[in-house]
């Protein structure tokens, strides 16, 4: 038919498939059953309002049937309401069809959803139900509160767009195209990994061949590959209280043995349980949530600790790069004789969240079995991401980002530590050395995943209750964490100002 849209052309081939009779109808029609099709792709979404079918010679050819079959189908379908004829164009999808009133009645449609609504029971059909998880999700509209005081996002004001921009159209040229779109199997980006390698690692003390350097989509993958190589239902994993969610999230999927680890003033406390452990997750740099910075002798008592009972320790180096005070720690991995220890870094959080690149570091029999098995998950990250990004490393973009970032952060830090003294006093835990966010001990009354729901809902202040990050039934409800990454410095006076009144004002 003339007119017909190519969008039509392309539903034909991906949308129709003639349904088989159904054990209630087993004397249906080819109309009936072409009728049905459609209706159901009409009902499901599957063809939007105003869209044009093919025509009903394309439509016969590809399910063999006769023309005049198809033409009746359709003529049926305009008498019902589902479809309307435009002439010299063809038949479209009645726009009206589900404005406003119930859809015209198919009997045979509806029999059809109802069997396909019932037909497996997926409950029972899957082996894990992550859905059913702790859940630490943010907002994804959190730049529209006036106060986000939460973690892991960043500051638009900083990111550097120029910078990225270039990186980006280098990576547009006909040469760089010819690089990185070809099949690299399991292989990363030789100059990422040379930027990692060179520029990255040793600000953390650490030297170490390319070959012991995987590239990941961001932390988390690092964190789930390594789960999956060094977890089964008979292994334990010690994980820190309060600690990562998402982390011991990961490692429920693999064992049901985790075993929770106390956190102090000084980080992870490798005390009885800890020796019971195969690995321990841990966060030495900036204790995930606390920030508490680990000193080097509890990092080598750890270190001690580990060799002696044979645990593997995964370091997640979280947030390494913002100290505000003093020199920072080498990495717990630079101190590793062993072997022992799997180092998870990410670039995720000085770039910006949604370029999702992190990198494990290990020894090189750990590395090469990460390497199979990410390839069997999705072969590699996007060449071009790492094309861009490498060339973001070896430009010193990501230095100068690094610093302008560590001096707008230091000056939040502060000014945020001095507010939370003055309207908390004792109650927060200023970060040892740096970081991104303040942990604070509301009052003993307080129910901070209530307070945080009710100002969320009332859209002006976000920040996130401490309660999920405790592991076990008994988990205290008055601690929460301010992040200062992405909300603007002259906003966190007036913004910890109605914290302090919500806190102080009876629920």
């Amino acid at each position: 038919m003339p007119g017909n849209t190519h969008e039509g052309a392309v539903l034909t081939e991906y949308l129709f498939q003639l349904p088989s009779r159904r054990p209630d109808q087993p004397h249906s029609t080819l109309q009936a059953r072409i009728r049905e099709m459609l209706v159901n792709a009409i009902l499901e979404g599957r063809l939007t309002p105003d869209s044009a079918l093919p025509s009903s010679r394309k439509l016969a050819r590809q399910l063999a049937v006769a023309r005049n079959t198809v033409m009746c189908a359709y003529q049926h379908l305009v008498d019902e309401g589902f479809l309307i004829s435009r002439e010299r164009s063809g038949f479209y999808v009645n726009g009206d069809i589900l404005k406003g009133r119930a859809a015209p009645q198919c009997p045979a449609a509806g029999a059809r959803q109802k069997t396909r609504r019932a037909a497996v029971d997926w409950q029972q059909q899957l082996t894990i139900h992550p859905r059913q998880l702790r859940d630490h999700r943010k907002p994804v509209n959190w730049h529209e509160y006036r106060y986000p005081f939460i973690c892991g996002q960043y500051d638009r004001e900083l990111f550097p767009i120029a910078d990225w921009r270039e990186c980006c159209r280098e990576a547009a040229s006909i040469s760089a195209i010819h690089g990185w779109a070809r099949d690299h199997i399991d292989r990363d980006n030789p100059e990422l990994i040379d930027q990692i390698r060179r520029k990255i690692l040793p600000r953390r003390g650490l030297w170490v061949n390319a070959e012991e350097i995987l590239v990941t989509i961001g932390a988390q993958q690092g964190i789930y590959l390594t789960a999956q190589l060094l977890l089964d239902p008979g292994r334990a994993v010690g994980i820190e209280t309060p600690g990562y969610v998402d982390a011991e999230n990961t490692f429920s999927i693999f064992t049901r043995r985790v075993k929770p680890l106390p956190v102090d003033r000084h980080g992870l406390v490798p005390d009885g349980a800890f020796a019971r452990c195969d690995c321990v997750y841990v966060t030495p740099s900036h204790q995930y949530p606390t920030t508490v910075t680990m000193p080097q002798s509890r990092r080598m008592e750890l270190l001690r600790q580990a060799h002696a009972h044979d645990v593997i320790l995964v370091e997640d180096d979280y947030e390494s790069e913002f100290n505000y005070v003093g020199e920072p720690s080498p990495a717990l991995k630079s101190l590793d004789e062993d072997g022992r220890v799997i180092y998870i870094g990410s670039l995720s959080k000085t770039l910006a969240p949604g370029i999702r690149l992190g990198y494990l570091v290990g020894p090189r029999p750990f590395i090469d079995q990460a390497r199979a098995l990410r390839r069997l998950m999705l072969r590699h990250p996007p060449s071009n991401n790492q094309f861009i990004i490498a060339k973001f490393l070896e430009r010193g973009c990501h230095d100068a980002l690094i610093a302008r970032l560590s001096h707008a952060l230091q000056a939040r830090w502060a000014l945020l530590g001095d507010l939370l003294e003055q309207h908390f006093p004792g109650n927060s835990t200023r970060p040892t050395f740096g970081g991104s966010s303040f942990w604070v001990k509301g009052p003993k009354s307080l129910d901070a995943g209530r307070l945080a729901a009710t100002a969320a809902a009332e859209g002006s202040l976000l920040f996130e209750p401490g309660e999920i990050f405790f592991h076990g039934p008994a988990r205290p409800k008055n601690f929460f964490r301010l992040g200062f990454s992405s909300i603007p410095e002259e906003r966190i006076p007036d913004g910890v100002e109605e914290l302090a009144r919500r806190i102080r004002a009876p629920l």
